[in-house]
């Protein structure tokens, strides 16, 4: 049972991870920043919110999900990455919301179920992870 959810943990560590991460990597390398701050929030939002404002957080959002992905996925500051990724998931509710009040939750809600999951289950489940072996080296000096 133990091990069920050492793994259970890794599985859901790895989907979000992976997830987050091709999202920013997409966003950073395929279509670069400099193209997703112009052409996906100051055209989408630019009525709305203040460019800088816009800019600063295309930027942000791409960069936390790409960095945050790839920490997520091996390991390493797993909770204060969540937290990044949770203010990411809170931007991007609040941005669709603001310009449409009804709209498809599907992509914010199942990395949100994965987030909190992920924070609600104890970190010594998380023992494949750099994490885990910072923490055990640390213990046996």
């Amino acid at each position: 049972m133990h091990r069920n959810r050492q793994v259970a943990v890794l599985t859901l560590r790895l989907l979000l991870g992976f997830i987050f991460f091709f999202q920013g990597f997409g966003k950073v390398f395929k279509f670069g920043l400099e193209n997703v701050s112009q052409n996906f929030f100051l055209k989408s939002y630019g009525e709305l919110l203040p460019d800088f404002l816009l800019i600063f957080t295309a930027y942000y959002t791409s960069l936390v999900e790409l960095i945050g992905g790839l920490l997520l996925i091996i390991g390493l500051k797993r909770d204060i990455t969540l937290y990044f990724l949770a203010s990411v998931l809170v931007i991007v509710t609040f941005g669709h919301g603001l310009k449409d009040p009804i709209w498809d939750l599907s992509h914010v809600m199942y990395r949100a179920i994965l987030l909190v999951a992920l924070l609600w289950l104890p970190k010594e489940y998380d023992l494949f992870s750099i994490d885990s072996l910072i923490k055990k080296k640390s213990k046996n000096e």
